[in-house]
């Protein structure tokens, strides 16, 4: 099974990390790097880089992967019987992440109403862990990538819930206006007198780039050609195979290192987190 030790023993070995090899060779791909940045993550757990046809990397694809994900629902593709794995793509390095609807996630749950039908019956689940994977691009070149697990990201999700349905329940109380059925956080029908006008509201959720929250971890290093930093809880850590720990544990290059750290945890930062700190950092 593909996985996050060996997605970035892929990254560490793979030398080139322009747009020019992230990904197939679709035309459009320098308009759509979020795309592209995709399909290299893919790329990166499949150990992909380097087939250049795409029947065989799309095989290759189909037997690690439960879900390839859609524009509009989360996550953007599972790893079968493994990780879901979001992926942020943002132009400064130190840029907050725009989650748009969708509030952030400590795990993925099969009841969540924002994921697709099929995404819910790609497999027999009810949770699944899910990795945030932010890529700051410049240009045409990856910069910084960073992989965290939302156990040590995002609080639980009744933290979000509370505030987002406290927000509905308000909205959802003004007299007399007509409210729509939604998924959002309220929708009035006929505002005017014509009858022809409606109100969507909807939240725009955004979460700190980890380069700042977890600053006190790894003090941020702005003059770098290339940073690959990955916090990985070591609950989670150790229930890798031994194989792929070993694999990752002996990569012996200039920049890359694993060291034992605590983490706070995000639903109450006076409990801390074993966790592992991988980091693969080209001055």
């Amino acid at each position: 099974m593909v996985n996050i030790l060996k997605a970035i023993c892929n990254i560490v070995h793979q030398t080139e990390r322009t747009a020019d090899n992230m990904g197939t060779s679709s035309h459009n791909r320098m308009n759509h790097m979020g795309g592209a940045l995709e399909t290299y993550m893919k790329d990166a757990f499949c150990g992909t880089f380097h087939v250049s046809n795409e029947q065989e990397r799309n095989r290759i694809y189909s037997q690690n992967f439960s879900w390839l994900g859609n524009q509009n629902n989360p996550p953007d593709f599972m790893i079968r019987e493994g990780d879901a794995i979001e992926v942020k793509k943002i132009e400064s390095i130190n840029s907050d992440l725009a989650l748009n609807s969708s509030y952030p996630k400590s795990k993925l749950y099969s009841t969540n109403p924002m994921i697709a039908q099929g995404c819910r019956d790609c497999e027999s689940w009810d949770f699944k862990d899910i990795i945030y994977s932010i890529g700051c691009v410049k240009e045409t070149e990856l910069r910084s990538l960073w992989m965290i697990y939302g156990s040590i990201f995002a609080a639980e999700s009744d933290t979000y819930e509370r505030i987002k349905s406290t927000i509905s329940t308000g909205i959802n109380s003004i007299p007399d206006v007509e409210f729509g059925n939604t998924k959002e956080l309220g929708r009035v029908n006929r505002v005017d007198p014509l009858g022809i006008t409606n109100l969507r509201i909807r939240g725009m959720w955004s979460i700190q780039n980890p380069r700042k929250v977890f600053e006190y971890i790894l003090p941020q290093q702005d003059n770098v050609t290339f940073e690959l930093v990955s916090i990985i809880p070591c609950c989670k850590y150790n229930d890798f195979d031994e194989e792929n720990r070993i694999e990752l544990e002996e990569i012996n290059k200039d920049g890359f290192s694993i060291s034992n750290i605590h983490v706070k945890d995000p639903n109450n930062p006076a409990i801390l987190i074993e966790a592992k700190l991988i980091k693969y950092i080209i001055s």
